[in-house]
């Protein structure tokens, strides 16, 4: 279905343009359709979706842990979690299949706007389903970390199995003290250490570390939220941002922000980068290091997926970096809105796209209907059915014992 969208600024790091948006074969067109539906944004502003370049999706149901004195690597706090994974609490939430909670952490995301994701855990067949609520990084290697081999594909093998031009991922530099410190150097020992290396964390990096990384083309994907609860600090982002060489992560809840949208208001708040960067890292940077040319753009060609904003005047940045998900208009992926305010429902039925009316965080919204599964909204807090379907909606729950 062809789709215009009208008298809106559509924003990326380049600037503001407002002319139509016309939407065809769910990517961004090159000219408007005769016959288009056509969406009246006036006072609105139409962004890129975000994309998130690092998360577990399927842990973000699990309760987080308590709040300790900061460790000094990622190893101490994983020897840690060891305990935390046998409380009650863990228990019954790692209880819930393991396809519900990717699902959930997939519409975590698009809930805030984010629409591709990069799951940095082992695939699983879920993953796959054609329904799945967000795109997701594919045909990449990974490993998990250098002092953890016993999870996720051997170093060296992986690295030397990825083409140079996919990304390799791996959690490195995850601390503040000589082992985390020195894990560059081994990364670039074992012949890992490339143009394709993209880095989860780096909180451990030096000035030095930081040279070599930008001079070889690497990249590190930075989780402010994360480093600060385990680690106490997180990395300075500034020059590998400059250099083009940095995206944004919310990792899951565990550690992590709720969202992306969370994770890009705290580094505003605390002045760490400015909005436009900000954006950059969740668009246009984290589509070049991760491999993903049509993503993060509204040019003519990119996929559709955009979310869709009040323009409450002003720096229309500002629009987007400091809101939270309950203040996006519409989610739209593939050219079709997701989840949105009531008075879209037009362009829901426009697009034959049945809805559930939810609220989030309080505010009214309507959902597609296939996102609205029981087992997921019950895991979602704050994602909850309107009252007039609610109590059947949780009974259906109940009986499907998820919870």
């Amino acid at each position: 279905m062809d789709v215009t969208l009208c008298r809106a600024g559509s924003v990326t790091p380049d600037g503001v343009v407002r002319t139509p948006l016309p939407i065809r074969g769910g990517r961004i067109g090159s000219s408007l359709a005769a016959r288009a539906y056509r969406v009246d944004l006036r006072d609105h502003l139409i962004f890129p979706a975000l994309i998130n370049a690092h998360d577990h999706l399927h842990v973000n149901t699990v309760p987080p842990l308590r709040k300790v004195a900061p460790f000094p690597n990622s190893y101490a706090w994983i020897a840690a979690f060891k305990a935390h994974f046998e409380e009650p609490a863990v228990v019954a939430a790692l209880q819930v299949p393991k396809e519900h909670r990717l699902r959930h952490g997939a519409l975590k995301n698009l809930l805030a706007g984010t629409t591709c994701v990069a799951h940095h855990d082992p695939w699983h067949a879920a993953l796959d389903v054609t329904d799945f609520p967000v795109a997701l990084l594919r045909d990449f290697g990974w490993s998990y970390a250098l002092g953890w081999p016993d999870y996720g594909p051997p170093v060296q093998q992986s690295f030397a199995a990825t083409p140079s031009h996919r990304p390799w991922m791996i959690h490195l530099a995850e601390g503040t003290d000589d082992i985390a410190q020195a894990e560059l150097s081994q990364l670039d020992q074992l012949g890992c250490l490339a143009s394709n290396s993209v880095l989860i964390h780096g909180v451990g990096l030096r000035e030095q570390d930081v040279d070599r990384v930008i001079a070889c083309g690497a990249a590190v994907v930075w989780c402010p939220t994360s480093n600060r609860n385990l680690l106490g600090r997180t990395l300075d982002p500034k020059r590998l941002h400059a250099a083009g060489r940095l995206a944004l992560g919310s990792d899951s809840r565990v550690s992590g922000a709720r969202d992306l949208l969370e994770e890009m208001r705290g580094v505003d708040e605390r002045g760490e980068l400015a909005p436009k960067h900000l954006l950059e890292l969740v668009t246009t940077h984290a589509a070049g290091i991760l491999g993903l040319p049509q993503r993060g753009s509204l040019a003519a060609g990119s996929r559709a997926d955009m979310l869709i904003v009040a323009d409450r005047g002003g720096d229309e940045l500002r629009n987007l970096v400091g809101i939270d998900r309950r203040h996006i208009r519409a989610v739209v992926r593939d050219g079709v809105p997701r989840i949105a305010d009531p008075d879209f429902a037009e362009w829901f039925a426009a697009t034959g796209t049945e809805t559930v009316a939810v609220t989030l965080d309080g505010q009214p919204k309507l959902m597609a209907r296939a996102l609205a599964e029981p087992a997921l909204v019950a895991l979602e807090p704050g994602l909850e059915y309107k009252a007039a379907i609610n109590v059947r909606e949780r009974e259906r729950v109940v009986e499907a014992g998820y919870r």
